[in-house]
């Protein structure tokens, strides 16, 4: 579904452009949708077009409509082509920088004159942008530290888009999965780090079969440049940017190859450690004995591991700290599973600014097997979300309550839910009485990220109804930092109040320590996709990988509680909260 990628990326390039312009905010809005839209189909945009079903599509009007049939006729919207010449485009890509938008970079452009990227970047390392009207030092500093951040994450990208570039290739790899026994994603994308660089793809197969397969792989559509094209290895650069390196072992080595490209390094240099103590040697070809080079095993990660006299080691635990002595004594925990999994606590629907609607939402929820789910959409407080007020809320209500009449005798439940907004004062967005007559409350931070905002989650947990801190750390790999936070206050009050912390899918704001330490201390996490759409739902497995990297314990997950089980912990959180014992 290529041609939906690229004509997202054009619809919101028009937006950006339109804007800087000082052009119709309606006009902008419907670019920014339409975008939005095609970037979540499920369907290929050229397979809709032909037949006709891209006129039914919600949120994308008559005009853009043509637009999408020019650009599949001629690669090319005349519309998009105008407007590049009235803006400089190179520096609109500057806009994917915390803390740059559009008013700064038009103040920039009049001002100082940049027209690029560079220009502007070396406008604010050479003070030029302390003589801008508005711009002080702190506005200067959160620029040169968004562009800090910017050029970092542009050296790795997030496990989401590992994860989407990784499924497309595994997707391009299915019209040959005749020529090959195994295939496996490796790597930090393996073991869920929250940033990947290079995505390793590994296949096992008979030798007569690696040059097709090779060849198969360097005929993969979003290529930018092939750096090697071998039997062994090939490696390629996707036009994303991204490095894949490609390679192919016979099926006896599969094990021992899958173990060595998984890595940690960290982790493979102690494992080899073990075994050189023990006469062998372990390479991605397999386990030998040290002084014949005696193949001994090697077809499967356990049999590694055996060898050397431990337990398989989950992939996502594989970073020396600590699982290999563990994995010695036989004494490693059973970590949360996917299949655990019996709802999702924090996502959105189009009442607020999710894609889709409740009831698709639903019915997405209930197709992956949940008992239950959780809508959480948007406050009053979140206008630019389409927040809802007290009296919205309640027509939802009505709503959820229609379509448990279908559900529930199916066994699946929609738990009247909401994100409530944590002022700056602490307080919340909406009135406890309302607050009283949710199922589960999210509460969140989504204003001033630069301060210390400790005491804001404190007294958030206070409250009686409030259930599960959301994204709690601020944090979003690669567009923001967290903001000032003590987490040894944060897990405390979670665990004295009863209140869950929440480990977003899409933010990955939690982190593998913070997590280690909630289970240590014996604190609830959750483990939440944050879905605008439904095409986020199913991302819920990554979570859970993102969790067994901070050896989260299925006990302490609340998804893996029953529907009777979160009603008793959202009930004894009530009951203490209100009792005056806290």
């Amino acid at each position: 579904m290529e041609k939906n990628k690229e004509l997202a990326q054009i619809f919101e390039k028009m937006a950006d452009m339109l804007e800087f312009l000082g052009d119709n905010p309606y006009r902008i809005n419907t670019y920014r949708r339409v975008a939005e839209v095609l970037s979540e189909l499920g369907e290929d945009v050229e397979v809709l077009v032909k037949t006709g079903k891209i006129h039914q599509i919600h949120g994308i009007g008559q005009s853009s409509v043509e637009k999408i049939l020019e650009y599949l006729r001629t690669g090319k919207i005349s519309a998009y082509e105008e407007l590049r010449q009235k803006v400089p485009e190179d520096l609109l890509e500057l806009l994917e920088v915390p803390g740059i938008g559009v008013k700064t970079l038009r103040l920039a452009y009049d001002r100082l004159k940049v027209k690029s990227k560079e220009d502007f970047i070396r406008a604010v390392k050479n003070g030029q942008f302390a003589f801008l009207p508005g711009m002080g030092e702190k506005k200067i500093q959160n620029i040169l530290r968004g562009l800090e951040l910017w050029e970092k994450s542009k050296e790795r990208m997030t496990l989401l888009q590992a994860y989407e570039l990784g499924q497309s290739l595994l997707k391009h790899f299915e019209v040959v999965k005749d020529l090959y026994e195994s295939i496996e994603l490796a790597g930090s994308l393996r073991r869920r780090k929250e940033t990947v660089g290079d995505i390793d793809l590994l296949v096992s197969a008979r030798r007569e079969n690696w040059a097709r397969l090779h060849q198969h792989f360097v005929s993969y559509e979003g290529i930018k440049e092939a750096l090697l094209h071998g039997e062994t290895k090939s490696s390629v650069v996707l036009q994303e940017g991204r490095q894949v390196d490609f390679r192919t072992v016979e099926p006896h080595q599969w094990g021992s190859a899958l173990q060595y490209f998984t890595g940690s390094k960290e982790h493979n240099v102690r494992i080899r450690d073990i075994a050189k103590a023990k006469g062998l040697k372990i390479s991605e070809y397999g386990v030998f004995h040290a002084d014949t080079d005696e193949w001994i095993g090697g077809r499967t990660e356990e049999e590694v591991y055996n060898l050397i006299g431990m337990q398989w080691i989950p992939p996502e635990l594989r970073e020396n700290t600590g699982e290999i002595e563990l994995a010695l004594e036989g004494r490693l925990p059973r970590l949360i599973d996917i299949k655990d999994i019996r709802g999702d606590f924090h996502m959105h629907s189009n009442w607020s600014d999710g894609l889709h609607s409740l009831e698709e939402m639903a019915e997405a929820c209930y197709r992956l097997g949940y008992q239950y789910m959780v809508i959480g959409d948007h406050s009053q407080s979140s206008r630019v979300a389409n927040g809802l007020d007290p009296a919205r809320y309640r027509e939802q209500f009505k709503l959820i309550e229609r379509l448990n009449q279908y559900y529930n005798p199916r066994g699946f439940y929609i738990l009247r839910g909401c994100e409530v907004d944590i002022l700056p004062d602490g307080s919340l967005d909406l009135p406890d009485d309302l607050l009283e007559e949710f199922d589960f409350v999210v509460a969140s931070i989504h204003s001033r990220f630069n301060q210390d905002n400790t005491y804001r989650v404190l007294k958030a947990m206070e409250n009686p109804y409030v259930n599960l801190i959301g994204h709690p750390t601020g944090k979003a790999y690669g567009t923001r930092e967290g903001y000032p936070l003590d987490m040894e206050k944060v897990i405390k009050t979670a665990k004295e109040t009863g209140t869950a912390l929440e480990l977003n899918t899409h933010r990955a704001d939690l982190s593998p320590e913070n997590i280690r330490r909630c289970m240590q201390e014996g604190v609830f996490i959750a483990i939440v996709t944050d879905a605008h759409s439904v095409k986020h739902l199913p991302y819920i497995h990554l979570g859970v990988g993102l969790a067994r990297r901070g050896w989260a314990l299925p006990e302490l997950v609340l998804n893996t509680k029953d529907l009777q089980g979160v009603k008793d912990f959202v009930r004894r959180k009530r009951e203490l909260m209100l009792s005056g014992k806290y």
